[in-house]
């Protein structure tokens, strides 16, 4: 039965033609958003402000989660120039921070984590911009999470999406573990300087309080230093159902438990997704890295914001 949603979830779309800009650049560089791909509810906002989270290694993934709504499937082999072109549409777009997302690509020997490289260094070399890498479980392969630590990003984001009792619903062919030891071995670089390690979960798929409170403790003890809470909204009817529409209040509360679990920086609400906001929630933490984060293009100074998905 479809669930009506409340008023605290609706949201006016800008006008088309704010959006065209971003959309006629992806579309001229061959660019794929998780914005589009995943159905977010912030992609218009997003979009009319000059702002996209790109999603590189195609738009199929190898896993077929119930919560997303990016296809599943065999995808094609990675687009050798694709690097250069999230480069170019991060500099035509001005961008401060540039977050970069993908599928999960279980076919590749690597995971994709070689591409993700090669997307930071092509980021890093044509901007000034600071990356933000939001990175499938590779397995749990600690050499291609290695791969892309080496690669330089200022922040490292891998979404554990929500508790382990229900990975078997929604997350399938992904672990709770693994997912918490990818972070774990992030926090450990993170000591040396970079990156930022960043989680987020979605709530309102059946978890309980108690479970909530848990993932946000076992984050924590993972190095986690950043944590994103948000709604989750099913994509279509034949997605996870939406068990529960959580009340801004909750989020507001839920917010202040993990400010006092140690998180130093939180977003927590019905419309928060992973890169929504990114530069802001990261700023603090990023004022110690040795970089101008002004973009050559332009020498614009306006911050700008990425948009992500439901899930991600």
């Amino acid at each position: 039965m479809k669930r009506r949603f409340p008023q605290w979830l609706r949201k006016r779309l800008p006008a088309p033609a704010k959006t065209r800009p971003v959309l006629d650049l992806l579309e001229e560089l061959g660019l794929n958003t998780v914005c589009q791909q995943a159905h977010c509810p912030n992609v218009g906002e997003c979009f009319a402000r000059g702002t996209a989270t790109f999603m590189i290694l195609g738009k199929v993934c190898t896993r077929d989660c119930a919560f997303c709504a990016v296809e599943g499937g065999t995808p094609l082999p990675p687009d050798p120039d694709e690097p250069e072109h999230v480069a170019e549409a991060a500099a035509s777009l001005a961008l401060r921070h540039v977050v970069v997302t993908s599928v999960t690509r279980d076919d590749l020997p690597d995971g994709g984590s070689g591409h993700f490289g090669a997307t930071i260094r092509a980021i890093h070399a044509r901007t000034e911009a600071t990356v933000e890498v939001l990175t499938p479980d590779f397995g749990g392969r600690p050499a291609d999470v290695d791969r892309v630590l080496d690669a330089g990003p200022e922040v490292f984001n891998h979404n554990v999406e929500t508790v382990p009792r229900l990975y078997g619903a929604v997350r399938p062919g992904a672990d709770y573990a693994r997912s918490l030891a990818v972070l774990a071995r992030a926090a450990g670089r993170a000591r040396q300087g970079i990156p930022v390690t960043k989680s987020g979960l979605m709530l309102g798929l059946g978890e309980t309080e108690a479970e909530t409170r848990g993932v946000l403790r076992d984050l924590r003890k993972a190095g986690c230093r950043v944590v994103t809470l948000g709604q989750y909204l099913a994509p279509s009817a034949g997605h996870h159902p939406v068990a529960e529409f959580v009340t801004p209040e909750r989020f507001e509360q839920l917010g202040e438990l993990a400010r006092r679990m140690g998180f130093e920086a939180v977003a927590s609400g019905p419309f928060v997704r992973s890169s929504y906001g990114a530069e802001r929630l990261a700023a603090g933490l990023l004022k110690d890295v040795a970089k101008n984060t002004t973009c050559r293009a332009g020498g614009r100074d306006a911050v700008r914001d990425e948009a992500a998905a439901p899930g991600r």
